[in-house]
Formats: C-alpha cells, structure tokens, sequence
C-alpha cells in the first residue's frame, strides 16, 4: 500500500501483525523493548541449559499451521513437532497420578477404567466441544470486535444456542463426570483464563477438545523455535525489527500519531499498531486528552493470573516426572478462589512442573535436568524475595515427597521470576502473565478496543484485547488487527478520492 506502519513490541502478536502488515504492502518497523524477540515467549541459555522462559504448552497446532500457510509456508519448514505421549501427568498425592495418553480414544478408554460409564460421556462431551473448538476458533476469534454487527452471521448466531454461554464450565463438567479426579482433569484447561470453574462459560470446554483431540505438541528445541520461525517469516516479508528501543512518548499532529520516541531514537509512521501491553501505552505514552479508558476502568478489569516461576538447572536426572507434569494434591477450588475472588498469595497451591529434558537431550547436559516450576499467582500483590524463597520451599516439599527424591541438593542454578519481573520486562499492568480474564462480561466488543476510539491512526493486538490470552489467541490477535488497519486504510483512501 506504500504506507509506513510501526508495531510496538515483538512477541507473538507484534510478530503477526508486523508481517501481515508487511505483507499487505506496508512498509513496517517493529519496536521492541528487550533484547531479543519474543516477548513473554523469550528464552535464555546457562552453561548447556535451554530454558522457556514463558509459554511451554503447545496446543491447537492447526492455528500455526493455518499462520504460516498464509505466507506460503508450512510449520515444518521452521521446526519439527513431536506429539507428546503421555501429553502430561497429573499427581494427586504421593505416588498417586495419572497419565493423560495422547489421543481421543486412549483418553476414552482411561477415563472408562476411572469411573465407569464416563467414556460415553467424554465422547459425547468431546463431539460437542469440537462444534464450539469450530464455531469459537474458526469464527469467534477473528471477529475484531468492534461492532454487534459482526456478530449477526447466521452461523454465529445459531451456533450461540449450542455453545452453552450461559452455563458454567463447573456445571457443565459435574453433569456429564462424578469422579472428583476426572472434574479436575477437565477443569484444569481454565485455570488460566481468568475465572474459577464455577463463574467461566461452559463454551471453554472448547479448550478440552484442543487438549484431548488436538494434543500436546513440543517443538524441537524449545518454544522459542515458534518465535525464531515467526521472525524469519516477518524478515522475510521485508519487516525491520529493533531491539532494545522502549517506546516513551508520542508525537501528535490533530488526532494522530505521526511518531514515537524510544530511549534511543525517533521514528515516523503513517499507522502505529501497539503489541505491547495495553495500559501501559495507553496510560503512560498517550497524552491524557488521547486515552479513551480512565484508571478506574483499568483497575476493574478482571485479569488472568499472574505465575511464580522457578527455572532450575539440576545436575541429576529426576523420576517422576514427564514432560508436563501437574501437581493437584490440593484443593483446586481454594487456589482458584485464592487468584480470582479473594486475591492472596496461596495457602495451599497448585503449581506445574516443566522438564523439556524428559523430550529433547539438548535442552540439558547429559544426565541432568532443566526444571521450569509455575505457580499462579493473583495479579497486583507484593512481590519479594522473601515471598518467593518461602514458595520456592513449599513446592519443593511436595515434589521431592511425590516422587520419592530429592531435588534441592542437586539445584546448581536458580532462577526466579515473578510480578514485579513482569512489570519491569514488559510493563505488564499488575504484574500480569497472561492478560485480561476470559469472563462473559469482558468478551468480543466488551474486551478494550483494537482500534483507539480518540487517535485515527491507533490499533492495538494482544493479550489485553481482542480475542484474548494465550499464544494461539495472541498470535490471532494479530492478524485480526492487521486486517482491520488495511480496511480502514482502504475505506479511508476511497473517502479521499470521493472528497
């Protein structure tokens, strides 16, 4: 189209959108604030341990698979998925887990053995969330939310009948599974959308179609391969990508953005595109005339969880554990409750443990172990030393007393990461790690606008808006923006010629 566009920030939606963007025929620029690209999805190498530092769950593979075919390419010409098999392992107490194996009918058949008459149900309960996987992946999240309108496709509307909106996930699980383990098998895809089961539509069990049906992919070399792969194809589209350039400011003319300044240069553009976090760009670089959401909208919005997380260099090879492996010995409802209602850090957590060694020998020195520990965490609380050493600990008691073997003596690197780590890498609002909340009554035209309703020219993608947070939906989010700014450009050029 011959115009300049400059996206702010390069995780997987800046990434997206840049390159779709790019791909339309504008000329694009991304700002990125750290080192190295990726965002949330970064990574960092200690003496022959890989570690994710974000994202280590690949699910709904059809979605990159369907990103990379709109550029002429496939997954496999960047990086090899494997299937993972068990897709992860649930621990209830000591010695007492259960292995998810890959596959619908292998889940059927274990679910079965657990409580009888629960495969038919889990059949039954599969078929009906790969309508909604359809309805909701297909057609729900690349609607950019900016009119009712969009929602008055004959398809849509008809399909909201049968994606269960109105009941909850809770609800919805217990009619169709009395076994207290398989409820929290199921539940456990949710946990970080923004709810607790009880007050989240039951429409997310869409989410059980993509664990179950889907699977559990692991891309060779660690996640970041997906970013590495996304950058050669938005290079390859003719996108420039600056590191280490902060956006802290922005220079108007009338109602638009004719440039942003970083901590280290100036850049024009005709379209600005902010990737990065929502609040922070619209409460901090836009003047206080040009923000179209006041603090107190900000500070009501219901936020997905925030994580502790542990990366842990371990100089021995540890049993008991797969490649995903999570821990719910307790009380799912009081965690939750703990996050979403009363927020505090937990009495008594659940927490996730990550070995990409158990899959890939180059993700560690032979014969020792790279660690990822996770536990969610509500947004917004004090965050200190003190606090992380104490969790730290309490996890470390319950792993070492489930799989019968010590850990800690063998730790000889740790790394913690947490709230204010997440405030000072991506200013991320609250401190958070995955976005807004994927509640009813922030959904479609009620999430913060893509587009600014006060700066012509603004956009924004992420997981702070439109469709929502997650990798998949972030990525998504992108492309959705994109198209939106080569409508709006198109609409406006025929004005123009008309005026």
């Amino acid at each position: 189209m011959g115009q300049t566009a400059i996206v702010v920030g390069a995780g997987f939606a800046g990434l997206s959108a840049a390159s779709s963007l790019a791909q339309k025929g504008f000329q694009v620029k991304i700002l990125e604030k750290n080192a190295q690209a990726g965002g949330r999805a970064r990574a960092f190498k200690h003496k022959g341990f890989h570690f994710d530092m974000g994202p280590s769950w690949y699910w709904m593979p059809d979605v990159f698979e369907a990103y990379f075919q709109t550029f002429g390419k496939k997954v496999s010409d960047y990086y090899q998925l494997d299937r993972l098999d068990p897709s992860y392992r649930v621990y209830f107490g000591s010695n007492d887990f259960v292995d998810l194996p890959a596959g619908t009918e292998a889940v059927i058949q274990l679910f079965e053995k657990i409580e009888k008459g629960s495969g038919a149900k889990l059949k039954k309960f599969i078929q009906d969330s790969a309508y909604k996987y359809e309805v909701g992946i297909n057609d729900l999240v690349y609607k950019p939310g900016r009119s009712l309108l969009e929602f008055a496709d004959w398809r849509i509307a008809r399909g909201l009948i049968q994606l269960d909106l109105l009941k909850s996930m809770r609800r919805y699980v217990q009619a169709h599974f009395k076994n207290p383990r398989l409820q929290q098998i199921m539940e456990f895809p949710i946990l970080f959308l923004g709810a607790t089961p009880q007050n989240t539509p039951a429409l997310y069990s869409l989410m059980n179609y993509a664990d179950i049906d889907g699977g559990t992919w692991f891309p060779r070399g660690g996640m970041y391969e997906i970013v590495k792969a996304m950058v050669a194809v938005a290079e390859e589209q003719g996108v420039e990508i600056l590191c280490n350039q902060e956006v802290i400011s922005a220079k108007f003319k009338g109602d638009q953005i004719i440039g942003l300044q970083t901590n280290q240069a100036y850049f024009e553009a005709d379209v600005i595109l902010n990737a990065a976090d929502y609040h922070h760009f619209e409460q901090e670089i836009l003047p206080k005339e040009f923000r179209q959401y006041s603090p107190k909208y900000w500070e009501t919005r219901a936020m997905a969880p925030s994580s502790l997380l542990f990366y842990l260099a371990v100089d021995k090879k540890v049993p008991g554990l797969l490649h995903h492996t999570l821990f719910f010995d307790e009380d799912f409802d009081q965690h939750a409750r703990e996050i979403y209602e009363s927020p505090q850090w937990p009495s008594k957590p659940l927490f996730y443990v990550s070995a990409t060694s158990k899959t890939d020998s180059a993700a560690a020195p032979e014969g020792q172990e790279n660690l990822f520990l996770l536990m969610p965490l509500a947004p917004g609380l004090k965050d200190d030393a003190e606090q992380r050493e104490k969790y730290y600990h309490l996890m470390m008691d319950r792993l070492e007393a489930h799989i019968g073997a010590e850990i800690r003596p063998h730790v000889h690197f740790k790394r913690s990461y947490a709230m204010q780590d997440f405030k000072n890498d991506y200013h991320a609002f609250k401190g958070n790690a995955y976005g807004l909340a994927n509640t009813l009554s922030q959904t479609a035209i009620l999430k913060p606008s893509l587009k600014s309703k006060k700066v012509a020219n603004l956009y924004y993608a992420g997981q702070l808006t439109t469709p929502g947070p997650g990798v998949p939906p972030s990525l998504i989010s992108g492309l959705v923006a994109a198209a939106e700014i080569e409508k709006d450009t198109l609409k406006n050029r025929r004005h123009e010629s008309i005026v």
